[in-house]
């Protein structure tokens, strides 16, 4: 029986106060299921639990790579050592002075750890940088849809490819620049199927931008991004929220720059080399430069000597050197700059050729001793403490020795401590992306810019990175393995966004084709 009680002043059904309850606002009682759910420990550990077997097969492999890492560290105490440009970097960030050879954005990195007197620090951080990075690819692809194993196997060439480990452990610029472009990727691609507000672009082009003077050969990425934001739909903002935020450490840069050479510019750099990657199949034949340029020309006997276009810049006999007192001064970079334009303009053939040869040398299954051996052979975990070059100045000041003694404050600034070392000696002769594998990731990825269902522009910003990453270094300088790896990451998201969109589009066929066959069951009779 159910008793009504009427509102003798409106005639209608009184509800009794205690009834008003039910109406109460979710949110006025979601604080306290909060802190019911808090202080209930059975609670938090299930949610641990779960939270922990989500992710099992990610977090083991993170384990295994920090542990790979730490190897490195305990075999290598500091850092490893590229002749040259370490030697540089460090140089700058003990005198910071703006370089018309290379951007100092790494440099900057070098001088705010500076008061830690270490070079393991320095280590530390840049296998942390590298650890971030396969963190936010996983991220990114279980946002994507993708589950967790498979997220995980995309994130592997990332943790355990040996090359990556050690570009990490070297004193250059690669680690740091790789993690700044990954962390503007992540922001942009955060909201996988929408595409990003202008708050989130923001961030991501103040990182992109910064990376750019982390290493120069990052900046056509600018462009692209611009346009892969601008091809979404309502895109405008995002994009001009994007690029006005990458100009600002960009233009900050350049204006340091003027108030130290006199002009605007990142370096003074590009014109050599772009000359080295031109000069190689040059024929001034063809070209016909100007007078003044003439002399460019290779020599029919310094071209026989085969000389890699990395390598080629660097020798006493190269025409630049022996024309220009500074290969670096406003004036020698514009005339190499012009020299290089004419002859792609003249031998467009040949120009792509080169390009091709070095796309084909990242994607081989041989690993060449290119653009030398030695070079080549820095990229490989070393038996015996590196040696530095007695008595020679890199970055302005003392030697190259004396400036990394008195940044680690140490007396041995290469180390080799046994069995670690030994440990990554042998993994990296096994453990490793080849070439094909690297290949196919790329042809995943490109597949995905047209194949993937709703998530094409997504997958088209990621692959777009890598494949910027991958060709601007072959076509404005030379082939470099190191030039290589930091395209990987990028590669690999974009072939697993593509995946985790076939996986979406499979799943929702199963669905459609479980409801047609609901409908199409006959009604049962209770």
């Amino acid at each position: 029986m159910c008793l009504l009680v009427i509102n003798e002043t409106t005639g209608r059904p009184a509800l009794p106060r205690r009834s008003f309850a039910i109406f109460t606002p979710a949110r006025a009682i979601r604080p306290d299921l909060r802190s019911q759910r808090r202080a209930d420990p059975g609670t938090a550990r299930a949610r641990m639990l779960r939270w922990l077997g989500t992710h099992a097969f990610f977090l083991m492999a993170l384990a295994g790579g920090a542990y790979l890492r730490w190897t490195a560290v305990r075999g290598y105490p500091g850092v490893l050592w590229f002749t040259g440009d370490s030697y540089f970097y460090l140089g700058r960030a003990l005198r910071p002075h703006p370089s018309p050879s290379k951007t100092l954005g790494y440099s900057f990195l070098l001088n705010l750890m500076e008061p830690l007197h270490s070079l393991t620090a320095v280590a530390v951080v840049q296998h942390l940088m590298g650890l971030a990075v396969a963190v936010m690819i996983y991220l990114l692809l279980r946002r994507a849809g993708l589950p967790g194993w498979a997220a995980t196997l995309v994130t592997l060439p990332v943790l355990y490819d040996a090359y990556q480990i050690e570009l990490e452990h070297l004193l250059m610029s690669e680690a740091l620049f790789t993690f700044l472009i990954a962390a503007g990727v992540t922001l942009l691609l955060w909201r996988i199927r929408t595409g990003p507000p202008w708050w989130l672009a923001l961030p991501a082009g103040l990182l992109l931008g910064y990376a750019v003077l982390v290493r120069s050969a990052g900046a056509p990425l600018i462009p692209v991004i611009l346009v892969c934001l601008l091809l979404r739909r309502r895109g405008l903002r995002a994009a001009a929220a994007f690029g006005a935020a990458a100009a600002v450490p960009i233009v900050s840069y350049m204006a340091w720059f003027h108030s130290a050479h006199g002009g605007y510019g990142l370096t003074y750099s590009d014109g050599l080399y772009l000359w080295g990657r031109t000069a190689v199949f040059a024929d001034c034949a063809k070209i016909r430069p100007p007078m003044h340029e003439d002399g460019l020309c290779l020599t029919p006997e310094l071209k026989q000597q085969g000389y890699a276009p990395g390598h080629l810049i660097w020798r006493s006999e190269a025409p630049p050197r022996v024309i220009y007192e500074s290969t670096v001064s406003p004036q020698a970079n514009k005339v190499l700059r012009d020299f290089a334009i004419r002859a792609v303009l003249a031998q467009p053939g040949d120009y792509l050729r080169t390009v091709a040869d070095g796309m084909g040398k990242a994607f081989s299954p041989e690993r060449f001793p290119y653009p030398t051996a030695a070079t080549e052979a820095l990229y490989h975990f070393p038996s015996d403490p590196q040696i530095f070059p007695g008595g020679k100045s890199w970055g302005g000041g003392h030697s190259a020795l004396l400036d990394a003694m008195t940044y680690g404050r140490t007396a041995t600034p290469s180390r080799v401590v046994q069995p670690h070392a030994d440990t990554m000696v042998a993994y990296q002769r096994n453990v490793y992306l080849p070439g094909p594998a690297l290949g196919v990731i790329f042809v995943v990825g490109a597949a995905g810019t047209l194949l993937a269902p709703r998530l094409r522009r997504t997958v088209l910003l990621a692959w777009a990175t890598a494949a910027t990453l991958l060709v601007f270094p072959l076509a404005s300088a030379d082939f470099d393995y190191r030039y290589v790896l930091p395209a990987t990451p990028f590669a690999c998201l974009a072939a697993g966004l593509f995946l985790a969109a076939l996986c979406a589009a499979v799943s929702r066929r199963r669905g459609s084709r479980d409801e047609r066959r609901g409908d199409s069951d006959p009604a049962t009779a209770p």
